[in-house]
């Protein structure tokens, strides 16, 4: 009955053990070099590089500033050059009202070259906005995308600094497995020499073997769950290669306001999210759409200009000009604008509920991150405690055994108790660096 027990508690040690994450197809832009030892902001740094997410979101910001200007160019001049030559007949058509220059019939045998160059020039004077409105909206849509591209970076970096506190833990899980692993190596030495001597019964010896026999197991699973842990790294780094290197000792230090009020907090968080501001960006762009929309109704005032030169030979060309204004008005469209309008008037609606919503998401967030930070200050002075006790436990649970005092099951219990006691206190480690890695994120730090 003990052996189980004691598997089960050294299955402690693999209670952190991440799950494989989804293989993303990274870009060749970054390597964790082999031998080394990668500091937090050295894979910080390469994540806002390299990140193939972060990538893509630049990439949006660039498309939507090449959508603001096409979306402006009819604001400004639009000038078009011409030029054409043909090989045309020149017989006469007769036409009602037009009077014959006095030879009719057709003669396909007799052709002449045609030149034609031109300029045309137009300009939009006044549309009512339409135009502008548009252009305005699609300038906000570009903030609104860098804004997008700044959350984007805030989640990559909080996506690092959880992996990496997680692959941190793992390590030192490893270090608890091969404490583990060498303690129970001496006892089996100790329980050999008592067995042989016949201070021990038999049944000590089989015990303490299969307690060796669980240890490496653990050991091995313990340093295979570290090398998972890199693996995740990799990909929320944006890194290419293996995994043999190791992660530095590293904690994020106190967040200065990590104490203060939720109100207060919440405040702080509303003012910085990113989240907040791309939606701010996307009501402005949407207002502006609808008074595009609007301008809709009425009429537009455009000018226009041209010059052509035209004639059957180079030398001989005959020039023309013109110019003049041009006012356009649908008056009826079967209700296009309106139903423009209509469409503007309630995306404009959705994003406002949209805001709404994330205003909600934005407090649970930061409560949420606020009392894990302070779940995780409690829990790891209480968890050093436990491994401190844990292990003075062990050290005369030793010595008695040592003395003949004690026996095989009270020395495997205190093995258990500070086995388990240590994988605590690594969690605890991990979850306070990570749950203040989780605040800032929810206050819109990096």
């Amino acid at each position: 009955m003990r052996r189980p027990a004691f598997a089960l508690a050294l299955a402690a040690l693999g209670a952190l053990a991440p799950g494989l994450g989804s293989v993303a197809h990274a870009q060749e832009t970054a390597e964790a070099r082999p031998g080394r030892t990668l500091q937090l902001d050295e894979v910080e740094r390469a994540a806002v590089e390299h990140q193939p997410q972060l990538l893509v979101a630049r990439a949006a910001t660039r498309v939507a500033e090449g959508q603001a200007e096409q979306v402006r160019s009819p604001l400004l001049p639009q000038v078009t050059g011409t030029a054409a030559y043909t090989r045309e007949t020149g017989n006469f058509v007769v036409r009602p009202g037009v009077v014959s220059p006095g030879t009719t019939g057709w003669n396909l045998g007799r052709s002449f070259d045609y030149w034609n160059f031109g300029v045309t020039a137009g300009q939009l004077i006044y549309d009512f906005g339409q135009t502008y409105e548009r252009y305005k909206s699609a300038r906000s849509s570009v903030d609104a995308q860098r804004y997008q591209e700044q959350t984007t970076r805030l989640q990559v970096i909080y996506a690092v600094r959880r992996t990496y506190f997680n692959a941190r833990a793992m390590k030192e899980l490893v270090d608890v497995a091969r404490e583990t692993l060498d303690d129970q190596n001496k006892h089996l030495t100790q329980v050999e020499a008592y067995v042989t001597v016949g201070t021990q019964a038999p049944i000590a010896l089989a015990t303490q073997r299969a307690a060796v026999a669980n240890a490496r197991v653990q050991l091995i699973n313990s340093q295979n769950n570290y090398e998972t842990a890199k693996a995740q790294l990799n990909q929320a780094a944006g890194f290419v290669g293996g995994t043999d290197y190791d992660v530095g000792d590293e904690e994020i230090a106190r967040v200065d306001d990590e104490d203060q009020p939720l109100q207060t907090l919440v405040d702080k968080a509303l003012a910085a999210r990113p989240e907040l501001a791309t939606l701010h960006k996307q009501i402005d762009a949407q207002a502006q759409s609808l008074s595009s929309a609007k301008a809709g109704y009425g009429p537009a005032l455009s000018a226009a200009a041209g010059a052509t030169e035209q004639g059957t030979a180079l030398d001989t060309l005959v020039p023309n000009w013109s110019a003049g204004l041009v006012a356009t008005w649908a008056v009826f469209q079967g209700g296009l604008t309106t139903g423009q309008v209509h469409q503007a008037e309630a995306a404009l609606d959705s994003i406002g509920a949209q805001r709404s919503l994330e205003e909600l998401q934005v407090r649970l967030d930061v409560d949420t991150s606020r009392l894990a930070v302070r779940a995780a200050k409690a829990t790891i002075g209480a968890a050093q405690d436990a491994a401190t006790n844990a292990h003075e436990q062990l050290r005369l649970a030793e010595q008695r055994f040592a003395t003949g005092v004690g026996n095989i099951i009270e020395l495997t219990d205190a093995q258990v108790v500070y086995t388990s006691a240590a994988a605590q206190l690594v969690e605890s480690r991990y979850a306070l660096s990570a749950a203040r890695a989780q605040l800032l994120a929810a206050l819109g730090r990096t």
